[in-house]
């Protein structure tokens, strides 16, 4: 395979924007980035008319895509092509890395989705993301209250041998749902487990983010708020520096402003990062879907039950970028940062999130409007959706 040189934008290798550099791939990895000048003769050299050449982006939680949700039928096969048509779906729109993620669901739908990403590598699929059924029907948001439940002593022995099938598994638990002495139980087992659709009171949540929970699943939505005598989920997620969050910048599921101050509050070493929180409509046309029998609408940028609840979110990445560094003031390499190195840290990936010798060439080009232009995915162009 030639070496290639990717030559004529600026590059942002998941730490600092750099200029007149150029990217050498081959084999489906990075080379090595070097200044344009310093290009081997002998290297391919594709020319590109400006923009920003940024590592693939890394989505955590990604309900569906191409028309699909992941989980609509308890049927194995039926689910493995499901993942397969998501993220394919989601690839030309600059996501080159995923946790496919099931909403709270039947024993027997979760089983068939957990066989089904566990059947063998798939491009772009990281392993799973199980948001539920362990969650509080006081915060259900679009999820079916019927069908959640507390976490036992079983449900942790089965994710935990879920993890060693799928090697990457995530889940969002409600704080209410399970004792912390389980959510020790299955973090040191590699599981992440993140707080999300949940009452939880600020100590409860503290209690659980001691326990080993590293996350909080979209920050803001479904959780208790941050007030001024009770600081709850919010708060402790910005106060705990071991706690990462997932966002979901539409400017519809939290106010630019919200943002702003959260990103300013959090402490580290934990991150905010950017999710998706995709639904059957990313990568498609289509103008609503039905998630359980329920019709979801399709709408000005929103989706929606009929009651208004927001059900999932209507955008991709890119415009995730847009929102933060447009609507929100973020720096654009910070921004980058949310959409690659930040999610790929938290799940320990360490060949996905940077462009760097030896990691995995999954590349994208956004143009000066932050609109994806092209895609590489381990070095190979990916063709427009």
């Amino acid at each position: 395979m030639p070496l290639i040189a990717l030559s004529g934008a600026q590059v942002f290798d998941g730490e600092r924007m750099r200029e007149g550099d150029a990217v050498l791939m081959r084999h489906g990895q990075v080379v090595d980035i070097v200044a344009a000048s310093a290009v081997p003769p002998q290297a391919a050299v594709e020319a590109l008319a400006g923009g920003v050449l940024a590592p693939g982006f890394v989505d955590l939680q990604v309900n569906g895509g191409g028309g699909v949700m992941l989980g609509e039928t308890p049927d194995t096969a039926t689910n493995r092509a499901t993942l397969e048509r998501i993220a394919t779906a989601l690839r030309p729109l600059g996501t080159t890395a995923l946790l496919p993620t099931l909403i709270t669901a039947d024993a027997a739908t979760m089983a068939a989705v957990i066989a089904a990403a566990a059947g063998g590598p798939l491009p772009g699929v990281l392993g799973l993301h199980l948001e539920g059924p362990h969650l509080a029907p006081s915060r259900k948001g679009a999820h079916r209250a019927a069908l959640m439940r507390p976490m036992t002593p079983a449900d942790a022995d089965a994710l935990v041998a879920a993890r060693a099938r799928l090697g990457v598994l995530m889940v969002t638990l409600a704080v209410e749902q399970v004792a912390p002495a389980l959510i020790r139980r299955v973090t040191d087992a590699g599981v992440i487990v993140s707080i999300g659709h949940s009452d939880a009171s600020y100590d409860a949540a503290r209690a659980a983010f001691d326990a080993g929970a590293l996350c909080v699943t979209h920050l803001f939505n479904a959780m208790s708020p941050l007030t001024s005598r009770a600081p709850g989920l919010v708060g402790a997620a910005l106060a705990c520096g071991a706690a990462w969050g997932g966002v979901i910048a539409d400017g519809h599921h939290v106010h630019p402003a919200s943002l702003r101050i959260a990103l300013a509050a959090k402490q580290g070493p934990g991150r905010l990062f950017l999710v998706s929180d995709a639904m059957a409509t990313a990568g498609s046309a289509i103008g609503g879907f039905d998630l359980a029998g329920v019709r979801v609408h399709r709408a000005a940028g929103r989706l929606t039950l009929a009651d208004g609840t927001l059900a999932g979110a209507d955008i991709d990445l890119a415009g995730s970028l847009r929102v933060l560094v447009h609507a929100v003031g973020v720096p654009l390499a910070e921004a980058l940062r949310m959409a690659t190195t930040y999610p790929a840290a938290l799940i320990g990936d360490a060949t996905r999130g940077r462009l760097a010798p030896g990691r995995r060439a999954d590349i994208v080009l956004l143009g000066d409007d932050l609109t994806v232009r092209r895609v590489w995915m381990a070095g190979q162009a990916v063709p427009a959706g």
